[in-house]
């Protein structure tokens, strides 16, 4: 299977959902340790994404990326609009000029976005923060890679991953964002970044995994 603008947007259009499902428990993660509004956030932006794909359709696969990463940095409050905005517009710009991802384009989509996210926040493994889910799941998406696995099974080794990544944050004391205001007393708590992160993984792993049989 490749993965083209129709996966893309199906992607995007699941994630809508998915946030919109998840925006009570990411608004209590993030009232542990933050300002309680990353789920509001997440849900508020995507469903500005859905719109606007639904309004003015893109016509390849960077449009789709940098369009919807223009829609969450205008819509999406708080730290997490210029890091998942930067995310999708730095994952657009590595897919631009093609019409559709293998393997190896859908990898290194994800680890251009993640660079991106890394060098917009200037965060580490064991910040406690987003990074932590997504530098989890792109070098177990690498090691898929590298080992000959399908699509399919890439993807649920960076799902896997990711969700690793997240449930590591709850004994992190943070160290960026306005959970390191708290010093000690973010320990114990997972990092709603990272759990919105491994939510984007998880849906491209039932999105595109489920219509993948390698």
């Amino acid at each position: 299977m490749s993965i083209r603008k129709e996966e893309v947007l199906e992607w995007l259009k699941a994630l809508q959902e998915v946030y919109a499902e998840n925006k009570p428990l990411l608004t209590d993660l993030d009232a542990a340790i933050g300002d309680a509004d990353h789920g509001i956030n997440m849900d508020r932006g995507f469903k500005a994404v859905k719109m606007e794909l639904s309004a003015n359709l893109p016509g390849d696969l960077q449009s789709i990326l940098q369009g919807a990463a223009a829609v969450l940095i205008r819509t999406v409050g708080g730290a997490a609009g210029p890091l998942y905005g930067t995310f999708f517009l730095r994952a657009g710009a590595s897919v631009a000029g093609k019409t559709e991802l293998d393997a190896a384009g859908m990898v290194a989509m994800f680890q251009a976005g993640m660079d991106g996210v890394q060098q917009r926040g200037k965060a580490i493994a064991g910040d406690k923060t987003m990074v932590d889910a997504l530098l989890s799941a792109v070098a177990a998406m690498q090691a898929g890679l590298d080992a000959g696995y399908g699509l399919k099974r890439i993807l649920e080794e960076g799902s896997a991953a990711a969700e690793t990544g997240m449930r590591a944050t709850i004994p992190m004391q943070a160290r960026k964002g306005r959970a390191s205001y708290l010093g000690a007393r973010s320990i114990g708590h997972q990092d709603p970044g990272a759990t919105s992160s491994y939510f984007l993984l998880r849906t491209a792993a039932e999105v595109w995994g489920n219509r993948d049989n390698s």
